[in-house]
């Protein structure tokens, strides 16, 4: 059985605001699902079912419904959050779309959009783009006929008019003919969604039979946001300082309110030879809790493996030779005021503590991750 979550663990993450709810207050966030709605049912004159479903899932929905592989690395618990043996926090807003096919199968409609909206649960690296709760959409059109691959591009160009716009080979289980959308932006392009034809075998499984095709596309919902309305931070969607939340009730350009400075901590760790970025965000959030705003991003500059260090350097880490040495740089910036170098150092020694798995400890604050109950409140 995989390691699951605490009892105390899973209350933290249900607790987590979904921002595309309604029933939980308005936010900008929904107006992005309702204008993709909108276009979409306009065009083809469908009818919409909204598919919202619970944050818990079955590993079946998440992962095996959809065509995940038995083996694939995705199930490892180092990437989702299971609950129980046959249960997960959600990993993306896909995973509501075998229940919603199943409905379907059961109370048929020759033409329809499958609206499925909703925070989802990752394992993910800190930085100003990155969440470990982002908000996805998935918008399924599952209609009696045979849908192609311009009716993918047709969907892509409806939601994106006005953009700029490409598709990129990539391959999904739930998938035929799968792609990732980009979106030009200031020069550069960034991915906002991926897509695809609707695999007849995810269909099939539901109860649709083959006289049924799809458009499958799943969008990241913070990233869109945070492109129409120039919006620098992921943490300030989140924001409650009412000069941020006023501006996230509209889609109107975000006008900074402030340019704190941040203050920068370089840490020299020891870890596990295959830690990743996203395995210290997570540790990060796990032991600052509701402190982990304040942290702009954890940057890995540079890794050795501890074998090639000289023995003074792993001295001085308490490392073992089968770990590996990272240079992180930690970020921290509060969106609402300056830290002091003394709540810096506690933060920077919460982080630490959280992150080094080695022997020996070198503290910036006088008592080390103890030298006071919180930074950041």
């Amino acid at each position: 059985m995989p390691a699951t979550l605490t009892p105390a663990q899973l209350a933290r993450d249900l607790a987590v605001r979904d921002l595309t709810d309604p029933g939980a207050g308005p936010h900008a966030l929904q107006l992005v699902v309702d204008r993709a709605v909108a276009a979409l049912a306009a065009r083809w004159g469908c009818e919409v079912r909204w598919c919202r479903g619970d944050r818990v899932v079955t590993v079946a929905d998440n992962y095996d419904h959809l065509g995940y592989d038995p083996a694939d690395v995705t199930r490892d618990a180092r990437y989702t959050r299971y609950v129980d043996d046959g249960h997960v926090l959600r990993s993306h807003s896909t995973a509501l779309v075998p229940a919603a096919l199943r409905e379907l199968a059961a109370r048929p409609a020759r033409d329809v959009l499958l609206v499925c909206p909703g925070v989802v649960y990752r394992r993910d690296s800190i930085d100003r783009l990155h969440s470990g709760t982002p908000h996805q959409l998935d918008l399924w059109r599952v209609t009696r006929g045979t849908l192609t691959r311009a009716d993918l591009e047709d969907m892509v160009a409806t939601l994106l008019q006005g953009r700029r716009w490409r598709l990129e080979p990539r391959r999904h289980p739930y998938t035929v003919d799968g792609a990732q959308v980009d979106v030009e932006h200031d020069g550069a392009w960034v991915e906002v969604a991926e897509c695809g034809l609707a695999h007849p075998a995810v269909l099939a499984r539901a109860g649709l039979d083959a006289s049924w095709s799809g458009l499958a596309l799943g969008m990241g919902l913070d990233r869109m946001l945070m492109l129409l309305k120039g919006i620098p931070d992921i943490r300030l969607l989140r924001e409650p300082d009412p000069a941020v939340a006023v501006q996230l009730t509209d889609l109107v350009p975000y006008r900074p309110v402030s340019a704190l400075p941040p203050v920068r901590r370089d840490l020299s760790i020891a870890v596990a030879a295959d830690d990743r970025a996203e395995d210290l965000g997570d540790r990060v959030r796990d032991a600052l809790g509701d402190d982990a705003g304040v942290v702009e991003s954890v940057e890995i500059r540079q890794e050795t493996l501890c074998a090639r260090l000289p023995q003074r350097a792993r001295d001085r880490l308490g490392a073992r030779p089968d770990q590996k040495n990272l240079l992180v740089r930690l970020v921290l910036r509060p969106l609402d005021r300056t830290l002091s170098d003394h709540e810096a150092n506690v933060l920077r020694d919460r982080v630490y503590a959280a992150l080094h798995q080695g022997t020996t400890h070198q503290w910036a604050a006088p008592h080390g991750p103890g030298a006071a109950e919180t930074a950041a409140g």
